[in-house]
Formats: structure tokens, sequence, C-alpha cells
């Protein structure tokens, strides 16, 4: 504890509270009602601030920290439209359930509702997407306001909270106490352990099943249990699959992973998925894009087991037969003990007829594709050609939202977890160079690429301007093919080939671009010239370089199941279209 008769002023009491969080790096963007803030920060060493160039950019560079480090991240805007163009990094960091805080200024208490200058509603806007928010009216109150705040960030189902705090509260000087070593919220206390009884009846059912199947979310990343998990496929023997926020949980390159599933997985994965006979759900939500129509999903006849922390996603879209509400690697780990403790075993001779299956849906090979002439280049060849390259090595993947994102999820095999940083539930383009600066950041030994497209890169790409002044080197490989390549694919299955806006006309020289951010442009045409440009650009070790591949514009994501169609009802490639 600190001396108790200090005097500090709100801003000083802020930035105690993320020294007492070991906040190492905050993204931000100053103005008029955060300028107290800025001014403490000037007086501070340990905290290193990053100016990004839109708030935007901020939230999702602190975002993609929070998902390669675990730690929560942290964002600092202004108010008015600083909160307002944060808005999208932190609905993605919400729909994600990332760990972050991002701390808003405000107009001063007397001016709130006046329609000040740079005001807006922080707490009324930000609700919807947040896990929590608050709005300090007393200086006195900040610390604990912080402590809070990290505290609901990271536990339970973690997500965004947002701290909104006015220019005068920042600015009065108040006693300050030190920080609280520990917090008790009667309002919030989320369950960790799993129900014993739970689980030991999903594990009979576990046990007795004649085609047993594990699915996997992004929920096993979030709470360290990759490795819990490892031990649960590998001691069972059964298949697994990983959704797309969930690649790297369980290793990619071993022969029980049947790939990602959902709305472009492979085919073994998804018919694995309808046709099983006991499904263990382990911080999964079932979404739209992973079950398809849930009636034709209900079609077949299972027991379900669900593991979640958060008890509002269980039973949300599909009912399932045992819930489990608690921490997946606490209840992975009770798991373990209970199957090392257990007589049953799992019934061999069922699950040898059940993989016998599974590989003759693997023999169709859906993830095969048209390696063209050698001229034209085909985006999936770059993936795979850098998965080659890298796959020893540590590195992390940052994806922009399109048919690049797909591409890296399906032909990059990921091993380990916390090196695909993408944007799953919400969408969002434009977060893959924020991503990668922020990881980047973390990780400085480690090798970031961005994949992205043509149209999500424009989206944040004045950040490649925060890239030169932070010095965070990363690899930008654009899969450009003058589309926006989804909406061009949609177009094509579903609107009779109506592109309607979906071409671009008037593209920039992105090598040019680069250059003129003062970074390494490089123009990629000819699919022999991939892994000579991949191997120069990974040699430029201390500087960004901007890889402008020239793909075939034509080139569909398959598998490819159309919205509100069953997992089973996969269009494989062009001749089904």
């Amino acid at each position: 504890m600190e001396n108790s008769n200090q005097e500090l002023r709100g801003a000083e009491v802020l930035v105690k509270a993320l020294q007492a969080e070991n906040v190492e790096y905050i993204w931000g963007y100053p103005g008029g009602a955060v300028l107290h803030i800025y001014d403490a920060f000037y007086k501070q060493e340990t905290i290193q601030h990053i100016l990004v160039r839109h708030e935007q950019a901020a939230v999702h560079a602190a975002d993609g920290y929070a998902r390669a480090t675990g730690n929560v991240g942290v964002a600092l805007v202004t108010s008015g439209p600083g909160l307002t163009n944060a808005v999208t990094g932190i609905a993605t960091a919400y729909m994600d359930s990332i760990p972050m805080v991002i701390i808003s200024g405000q107009v001063p208490t007397h001016a709130i509702g006046l329609d000040a200058f740079q005001e807006c509603d922080t707490v009324g806007i930000t609700r919807p997407i947040v896990k929590h928010n608050f709005l300090v009216k007393d200086a006195r109150d900040l610390a604990v306001t912080m402590k809070k705040a990290f505290h609901i960030a990271r536990t339970g189902r973690p997500g965004p909270v947002v701290v909104d705090i006015p220019k005068d509260v920042s600015f009065k000087k108040v006693a300050y106490h030190g920080y609280p070593e520990s917090i008790e919220m009667r309002s919030y206390n989320p369950v960790r352990k799993g129900h014993g009884g739970q689980i030991r009846k999903a594990l009979q059912l576990l046990l007795s099943a004649k085609r047993p199947y594990i699915y996997t979310g992004g929920g096993v990343l979030m709470s360290n249990a990759s490795d819990e998990l490892r031990t649960l496929v590998d001691m069972l023997g059964y298949p697994c699959t990983n959704t797309l926020m969930g690649l790297g949980a369980y290793p990619g390159t071993d022969p029980k992973f049947l790939g990602m599933l959902g709305m472009h997985g492979t085919v073994e994965a998804n018919s694995a998925m309808q046709h099983c006979d006991v499904l263990l759900a382990i911080g999964a939500r079932f979404d739209d894009r992973v079950i398809g129509n849930t009636k034709h999903f209900a079609q077949n006849e299972r027991k379900i087991i669900h593991i979640d922390i958060d008890p509002s996603s269980i039973s949300k879209r599909v009912r399932v037969d045992i819930p489990i509400v608690g921490d997946v690697k606490e209840v992975l780990n009770e798991m373990i003990a209970m199957i090392k403790e257990s007589a049953t075993k799992p019934d061999a001779g069922a699950l040898a007829a059940w993989w016998s299956t599974i590989e003759e849906w693997r023999s169709r090979q859906c993830m095969s594709y048209d390696k063209g002439n050698g001229e034209i280049i085909k985006p999936q060849y770059v993936i795979e050609t850098l998965w080659n390259m890298t796959k020893d090595t540590d590195t992390y993947i940052t994806s922009d939202v399109g048919q690049h994102q797909m591409w890296a999820a399906q032909y990059y095999k990921f091993d380990k977890p916390r090196r695909w940083i993408n944007s799953g539930g919400l969408g969002t383009m434009g977060v893959g160079i924020p991503y990668a600066m922020g990881i980047k950041k973390a990780k400085p030994d480690s090798e970031v690429f961005c994949v992205t497209g043509e149209g999500s890169v424009q989206m944040c790409i004045q950040e490649l301007s925060t890239c030169l002044q932070y010095d965070t080197p990363i690899k930008i490989m654009a899969l450009n093919n003058r589309y926006l390549g989804m909406v061009r694919q949609w177009q094509e299955v579903e609107y009779e080939g109506r592109y309607s806006h979906s071409y671009m006309d008037a593209l920039p020289n992105f090598v040019k671009l680069a250059e003129a951010y003062g970074h390494v442009g490089m123009l990629i045409e000819k699919a022999q010239d991939v892994e000579p440009a991949l191997r120069e650009a990974r040699k430029l070790k201390d500087r960004t370089v901007f890889m402008d591949f020239r793909t075939d514009p034509t080139e569909n994501v398959f598998p490819m199941i159309q919205a509100g169609k069953g997992l089973t009802e996969m269009l494989l490639g062009s001749e089904d279209l």
C-alpha cells in the first residue's frame, strides 16, 4: 500500500491503476476530454502509449494484443467521435469474448446532457456491445472502478468493459489510498468449477458413444485449455473439429483433427457433426455459421454435452442434454482425472467403424483445388506456400474478413493456440493490420503476417503510418482479386451473377502506397514468383512489407454451405453451382 494521504489528480489515479494492472501498452488518440489523462501519461515511464491514426484501429490493436497474449487489451479514446469511432472495435471484441478495457473521455459532469462540444451518450451507445460499462462521476471512485473493470473483463466469459471519465473527474485532486488488492462484487460471481455430478454423467455418455465427436470453439483458447483438450482427445482417440475461432486449440496436422467445420468447413468435419451420436461441445456456441440450419441439424438423433463458462450460451440455439457450466480448463482437468480412474473404456469396435466412415468422407479430398496453368496465382496456393515456409517457426497470422480469411483458415494448418487472429463473430473488415500491430508489440521476436484483401485492407490502411512510427515490422499479404470476393461469390451463387457493386474499379497502386508510407512494396503476378517474394519479404526482418498478390478473380471458397441450408447440403466446387 502506498502512502495513504497522497493527493492525486483523477488522471494520475488512472495511470496508477493501469500500472497496478501491469499494463505495458495502451493504444489511443488524444482529444480535448482526455488531455488531463494524456498529461498524466507524459509524466510516467512504464506504460508505452501507441498513437494510432484512427480510433477504430486503437481498439483493434488492443484486441489483437489481447487475443495473442490472453492479457487485457487497453485502449484510450476521447469523447464524442473518438468513442463512436471505437464502437466497431468494441463490438468486434464483444462478439468474440475478448478481455479489454476501453477508457473514453467525456465532457465535464456539469455539461453532460447539454449537447456539449464532442458529447455523446457513451454508456447508452455502448451498452449492447460491452460486458459492462461505467460512467465515473467522482474521482474518489476511480481506483475501485478500474479494479472492477479489469476484473469483469478478464473473468468468466471475457469481454470488453468501457470506463467513461468526464474531464473534470480526471482533473480533480483526491486522496489516494492505493489500488485495491481484491474486489468483491455481489452481483458478479462467475462459476469456475463445473458440477461434479454433471461431469460424471457426461463421461458415462461420452465413453458409451458409438460415433463420438469433439467440437471446440474459442472458449478453449480463452481459458488456455489447449493442453487439456489435446490430452482428452489423445486419451479417447476421438475425432475433433475446431470452429473458425478455435483453430489451433487442437493441432491442425494431427490425423484426429477433421479440419474446421461450418459454412466453409470440410466434408469430413461437417458430416461427422451431422451423423455423430454423442457430441461434446467445448467453449463453442453452435452459431449459424457452424451448424447451418438448426431444423436440419436436429433431424438426426444425437446426445449433446455442452461445456461453457456462460450459462446463457447453453441451449441458446440447439437444445443440449447435459449442460456443464464452468471454466473449460477446470472442467477438462476433472474429466481427464475421472477417465483415468474409470474402468469403462471407449468401444474400440464401434470407434474403428466410425473412423472408417470418416476416412471415406476424408477420401473425397474436399480441400483439393484446381492449380491452374501456373501462370495465374491461385489464392489457396499463396496460403499453402506461406504455411510450408513458416510451419516450424513461431508465427502469428492475422486476417481481415472475406474469401482470403476463409482460405487462410482452410489452408494454414494451425498447430498452436492463439496464432490465428481474426474477427469471427462480427466479421469486421479492417482488423488485419491493427491486429498485426498489436501482436508485433507483444511478440517482437515472432513473425507476424496479415493476410488480407484489397477491399479489407483499405479500411484501416492509414495504420501503415503507425507501423512506421512504432517500429512494428509486419508482413502484409494482400490476395488482390480486384473484387469484394466474398460478396462476388454470393452474387454468383445466389443472385445469378448480378455483380452489384462488388468490383473495385479504382484501386491504388499498393506498391507506391506502401512506399509513400515508408515501407517496402512488392507486386507479385505469377505463381512461380510467390515463394521467392515471400522469402525476400521474410529476410527484411525490420521492415514492414506490403505484398500485392494478383490472384485469380474467379476463384471461390469451397466447400460452401448456403445460408439456410443444412450441414450435409454442401457445394463442393463450381460444378455444383
